[in-house]
């Protein structure tokens, strides 16, 4: 079975729960494993209230025994601490008295096409499935796919280098991705992360919301995952998609990405070159990936995430239930969830090339997986089937 994950559970419901498949036997997993990343997308300045009431932790509900997983599916439950003070409008059971409807959709949000799409008269059954707080459970199944990779040297950062109009140098970000939770804006730069700071404190003030921009990279990976010979298969394509996925994000570049379409050819591709009997690159403008496959070098993957649409200053909009212009309804919000959406971005990077490294060596246990990785990689020292490295090896 192919390497995926489900979701289920409602931001203020009782909890949010993710089923991943396809995980081989034999993967040393514990909590701790999954919660330091759920406590990584809890942090950043300029998050709202919610993240002081939550304390995400993981319980394994299925998959895993005495900290190995097992090959079957992996379920795994997170508990909504706020549900507690949301019972009676978040209740499954029909309740005794009927809640409250929302009539006022926000601009930007999924309120109103979600109405529409499923013929709700109240948006809370839209906002609360379709609020970032799904994306905790992302984090939990990204957990699992980072320490699939790690156990084969494949190490995965992000790093925030634009919010609002406070900037930092993308290439220099990528480079220092490790240090990046060193800041809490999550930028590897003081100097820019008092920029990014002073940006947040300028919107709060303005009763308004920032977006910005952040770069995940993925060192190690061998090359060769994904494929050219099917468009469904090309590596780039599934994390572009994968990336675009995460709430509020509008673009993803891979690489130097629109800045390729301003050069030259001769300055834009990465060259071949021969050091120590190795093939390396003389650069990696293309982000690790070429044909649709990992070419070895570390792949980068940039961002877009648009300002959020729950803002204190609420816009304009229509009351569904008159039809009279009013403004957009309003709940507790963050001033700029950036830092976060690039730890989740960390998260569906790994799920992704996880599923392509799985998809190219897959075993149903840790052993058998090991053995073909091992394999494949000491056939890449020899040089391509026929070359005369390959033939006085």
């Amino acid at each position: 079975m192919r390497l995926g994950f489900s979701t289920a559970g409602e931001s203020h419901g009782p909890a949010e729960v993710v089923l991943v498949h396809g995980v081989p036997a034999g993967l040393g997993l514990v909590a701790g494993d999954i919660n330091r990343d759920l406590a990584r997308r809890q942090k950043g300045y300029g998050r709202g209230g919610r993240q002081k009431i939550e304390k995400d932790e993981v319980e394994f509900l299925g998959g895993v025994r005495h900290g190995y997983t097992l090959g079957s599916p992996i379920a795994m439950l997170i508990r909504n601490r706020d549900y507690a003070n949301w019972e009676d409008r978040m209740t499954p059971h029909p309740p005794e008295k009927p809640a409250k409807k929302i009539t006022l959709p926000r601009p930007g949000h999924a309120d109103l096409a979600g109405m529409q799409k499923y013929a709700f008269d109240d948006l809370r059954n839209v906002l609360e499935r379709s609020s970032a707080r799904e994306t905790t459970a992302r984090v939990a199944a990204g957990g699992v796919a980072r320490k699939l990779l790690e156990e084969f040297g494949i190490a995965i950062n992000s790093a925030v280098y634009r919010i609002g109009a406070a900037t930092y140098n993308k290439e220099r970000a990528a480079f220092l991705a490790a240090t990046a939770d060193e800041s809490e804006v999550r930028c590897p730069d003081e100097e820019a992360t008092a920029r990014m700071k002073a940006e947040i404190n300028a919107a709060r003030y303005a009763r308004d919301a920032l977006g910005g921009e952040f770069v995940v990279v993925a060192e190690g990976c061998p090359p060769g995952l994904g494929s050219y010979v099917d468009w469904r298969d090309k590596l780039d394509a599934k994390l572009a998609h994968a990336v675009m996925s995460i709430n509020a994000i509008k673009g993803v570049e891979i690489g130097s990405g629109f800045e390729v379409a301003r050069r030259r050819s001769s300055e834009v591709q990465d060259e071949i070159l021969l050091e120590g009997g190795r093939l390396v690159r003389s650069s990696n403008r293309l982000g690790g990936l070429e044909g649709g496959m990992t070419n070895g070098e570390t792949v980068v993957v940039a961002a877009a995430m648009k300002p959020i649409s729950t803002i204190a200053k609420a816009l304009r909009t229509v009351d569904l239930s008159t039809y009279e212009p009013s403004r957009a309804f309003r709940e507790r919000a963050d001033t700029s969830a950036v830092p976060a959406a690039a730890v989740i971005g960390e998260a569906m990077v790994a799920i992704i090339l996880a599923e392509a490294f799985l998809e190219k060596f897959g075993a149903d246990n840790m052993t058998d997986l090991h053995a073909a990785y091992d394999s494949y990689r000491s056939r890449l020292r020899k040089g391509p089937v026929g070359s005369e490295t390959e033939r006085l090896a």
